[in-house]
């Protein structure tokens, strides 16, 4: 990934938070590196070093900053080239893909050979798939380290190190300390029950707007709203535990707190929070496309940081999808919280609205297709949902980023009952496409004033790629005139 140094040098120099993840600077006299807001003294232009990926710095030497704390930045890949192999291949390593697997089985899963994936990953960021697997983990450790009160075995196993002996040396070559006394130097410990960590993102953030929208369309029980805060359970690789988010006051971060349960699988927990609460979006740049048609121009205006709500499970999300084709909103979250309630187990938590797990593909698939239809679907939305849970649950159709976008549309598009509509929301939310665009949606067409679905792909043309963001602005300007 080509960086412009002077374009860089200005952005540092007046700490644009715009820039905020997609790139660090590493300071020659100091052997540091930097996000791009980092409140330190701007050093001169000749003792910087300007890198695309955290793991790039590292490799040349650089530690990271005590100060802004690079673990904190927003990710560092920009979400307007989802189908490049190399920031796919990026993007599953990142949610823990090779704690799992080796480089074979992962290079297997994009259709290339380990040798091709390297080579795309090394031209794209400069570093290996191993590099950046350890500073992911290494960047995740030192979060841990700092905001938590965790044994240093938790810490080790939660942040993707098969042993604490390869965690305490791999720690100490890169930082030059052990955990035991970077933690000590790190002062004092956040504490909580389970651990609370903060996710940066890129302001702005329309928090009240993404929280309505998670919550409206979940099932009761599972998903619940408190004053500011965003609360659910979560069920993850036979992990169940519950996490709650809110904004901290003045800060471009958002507060998740994390059940205990769920620790040992944070490292493939958070890259999915981030998901969820679409937090790598670039707000600056997508209003700038969005707003140059003056249609939606005024909608962009009042809403600045519109996100596109992600999923925490792609099943639950697809289920979800064709619950509500041909019905309204409130129909369909109807019908969601009746399967939550026959096919989520229930839930112990410290919060009462909390009081179910989402449904797994397994369970439902189990289900014979009449106890679908006495939840009340039609015989041929029962014997979707049925085909749907059956492809998830054996393995045919990942709905949760393990195979590219075109392979997953495909798939889901085979399933009798799933058609355009469908898939593009599950596209917008699920595979995280941000140029999905369901043009047949009936608040679409009614938003832009059109009748046919070719009408509203026409006119959504010039918002390339950001047309799941025209989207939501399209549902949300509905909502706000009482459509």
């Amino acid at each position: 990934m080509q960086l412009d140094p002077i374009q860089c040098y200005e952005a540092i120099k007046a700490r644009d938070a715009r820039f905020d993840g997609r790139f660090f600077v590493g300071v020659s006299t100091t052997g540091v590196y930097c996000r791009p807001v980092c409140t330190a003294r701007t050093p001169g232009r000749d003792r910087c070093r300007f890198f695309a990926h955290a793991a790039a710095a590292e490799d040349s030497g650089f530690r990271p900053c005590l100060r802004c704390r690079p673990e904190l930045a927003p990710g560092a890949a920009p979400v307007d080239a989802p189908r490049s192999a190399a920031r796919w291949i990026v993007g599953r390593i990142e949610s823990g893909a090779m704690n799992d697997a080796d480089l074979e089985s992962l290079a297997r899963e994009y259709g290339l050979s380990s040798r091709q994936l390297r080579r795309a990953v090394v031209g794209e960021f400069g570093v290996t798939p191993v590099q950046l697997a350890q500073t992911r983990r290494l960047l995740l450790a030192k979060q841990l380290l700092t905001e938590t009160r965790l044994p240093m075995t938790a810490v080790a196993h939660a942040s993707g190190f098969s042993s604490v002996r390869r965690f305490n040396a791999l720690f100490g070559e890169r930082y030059g300390l052990n955990p035991q006394r970077f933690r000590r130097s790190s002062g004092e410990s956040l504490a909580s029950e389970g651990v609370t960590l903060r996710l940066a993102y890129r302001p702005p953030l329309a928090w009240p707007d993404l929280r309505g929208f998670l919550v409206g369309r979940g099932a009761a029980g599972v998903e619940a709203a408190e004053g500011d805060r965003y609360l659910r359970t979560v069920s993850l690789e036979g992990r169940r535990g519950w996490i709650t988010a809110a904004p901290v006051a003045a800060r471009n971060l958002l507060a998740v707190e994390i059940s205990s349960e769920l620790v040992p699988v944070l490292a493939k927990l958070l890259p999915r929070l981030r998901r969820l609460f679409d937090l790598d979006a670039h707000p600056a740049a997508i209003a700038q496309t969005l707003a140059a048609d003056a249609r939606l121009a005024p909608m962009v205006a009042a809403c600045p940081g519109l996100r596109v709500a992600g999923a925490l499970d792609g099943f639950e999300l697809a289920l979800r999808a064709v619950l509500g084709q041909q019905v309204t909103v409130k129909a369909a979250t109807t019908l969601f919280g009746r399967f939550a309630r026959a096919f989520g187990d229930a839930a112990q938590t410290p919060h009462p609205a909390l009081m179910y797990f989402a449904p797994q593909a397994a369970r439902v698939a189990e289900a014979p297709v009449q106890q679908l239809i006495d939840l009340g679907l039609t015989q041929r939305r029962a014997q979707t949902v049925s085909d749907l849970a059956r492809a998830v649950a054996g393995g045919t159709l990942d709905l949760d980023g393990g195979t590219r976008i075109e392979t997953a549309l495909e798939r889901l598009l085979e399933i009798p009952g799933i058609g355009p509509w469908t898939a593009q929301y599950v596209a917008m939310r699920a595979l995280r496409d941000p140029d999905a665009f369901p043009s047949s949606d009936y608040g679409v067409m009614k938003a832009l004033d059109v009748v046919r679905p070719a009408h509203a792909q026409q006119a959504a043309e010039g918002w390339r790629p950001w047309r799941a963001y025209g989207a939501l602005h399209l549902w949300r300007s509905l909502a706000f005139a009482g459509g």
